[in-house]
């Protein structure tokens, strides 16, 4: 169960999907499950034990070529709507609105009083 404030999930974004599953299979022993996006994009669920772990995608299509490969925390949130107008109004910045992902919840890609990004979301299993 999802816990307000916590750290979710994380996903790495990167030019070379197939290095990099690779890489974390061979050194963490993580294996991965194609899910197709309503985009067309393959994004992968990493593994381990049998439990999701993280998840991957290539950003070639999302985010500009001078961004390097990185991973991606999201936070959970009781609710990403209240949750926003405080992030406003303590000097943070929301870098695209809220949006449903069907079966995962609502999240938000938002940037801290710093500028540091990050998603924040409310999980429907939370």
């Amino acid at each position: 169960m999802a816990q307000h404030g916590k750290f979710y999930w994380n996903e790495l974004l990167t030019d070379d999907v197939e290095k990099a599953r690779a890489f974390y299979g061979a050194t963490l022993g993580w294996t991965f499950d194609a899910m197709p996006s309503g985009d067309g994009h393959a994004y992968y669920v990493a593994h381990l034990g049998g439990e999701p772990v993280a998840g991957m995608m290539d950003k070639t299509d999302i985010l500009p070529p001078e961004v390097p490969p990185h991973w991606f925390p999201y936070i959970n949130v009781d609710d990403i709507d209240a949750r926003l107008k405080l992030l406003e109004a303590n000097g943070g910045q929301v870098l695209r609105s809220a949006f449903e992902v069907p079966g995962i919840g609502r999240i938000a890609i938002v940037a801290d009083a710093t500028g540091a990004p990050m998603g924040w979301m409310t999980a429907n299993d939370a």
